[in-house]
């Protein structure tokens, strides 16, 4: 699944980082802990993966 915001893209990217043992999991806040909880590492890769060029700032 791609992001659909820019913020979207970053929770995704701070919860990927949780998930690799990169950042600390208690560190999460809101959207990024409900990702690194309901979502794989495979799917947060994907949606942080997302180029946020063309991405509007919120959805």
């Amino acid at each position: 699944m791609k992001a659909r915001s820019e913020a979207q893209q970053k929770a995704a990217g701070a919860a990927l980082a949780a998930k690799r043992g990169e950042q600390d999991p208690d560190d999460l806040q809101g959207a990024s802990r409900e990702m690194y909880d309901d979502m794989s590492e495979a799917e947060l890769e994907e949606m942080a993966s997302t180029s946020h060029d063309d991405l509007p700032k919120r959805a």
